[in-house]
């Protein structure tokens, strides 16, 4: 794989960008703790739980504690599973791709905790969740714009057929 000049000069431009950005100095594995702690560049340090953090949730604990701070400490890596993270990702929350971002959502959202269940009384107490909002204007505007269906009035045909039959004649639109 050959790099190029310009591939080079574009990564010195996008490095530039995370100046002043903290990145990870230190990383280490807790095992007693299952989690991964960042030592940031700014001197503040990031807890991880594994099991939060997609790629690392079935590994063992010497696999975890060989990790591999890259590039000046924007990307840590163990290789031992050849798994990576960037690190402004993960200090902005990012824990893997959309799809395990969305189970981790689902997850916190169907935890039944007692602090949820306590709020949930009160939220209930109250009347529970407020009704949404409707716009009387819009209501009226949307009933106007639609034709009306009147209930029980027969069509011109109908009152032809009926005024047929009550003369004992024949009723239009049959065959015989």
């Amino acid at each position: 794989m050959v790099t190029t000049d310009a591939e080079i000069d574009a990564a010195i431009e996008r490095a530039k960008l995370l100046d002043g950005e903290p990145l990870a100095k230190t990383a280490v594995y807790i095992p007693n703790l299952k989690v991964l702690m960042l030592g940031l560049t700014n001197g503040r340090r990031l807890l991880l739980p594994i099991e939060d953090l997609q790629g690392l949730e079935n590994a063992t604990a010497k696999q975890l504690q060989n990790i591999e701070i890259l590039g000046r400490g924007t990307g840590i890596n163990f290789p031992g599973i050849d798994v990576g993270f960037y690190v402004p990702s993960l200090i902005e929350g990012v824990y893997g791709n959309r799809r395990w971002m969305s189970e981790l959502g689902k997850r916190g959202g169907s935890a039944r905790t007692e602090a949820k269940q306590i709020a949930s009384r009160a939220n209930g107490a109250k009347g529970g969740r407020p009704r949404k909002a409707v716009d009387l204007r819009k209501v009226a505007a949307a009933a106007a714009a639609k034709p009306r269906k009147m209930a029980n009035v027969p069509t011109p045909r109908k009152v032809a057929n009926i005024a047929a039959a009550k003369r004992g004649g024949r009723v239009t639109g049959r065959k015989g």
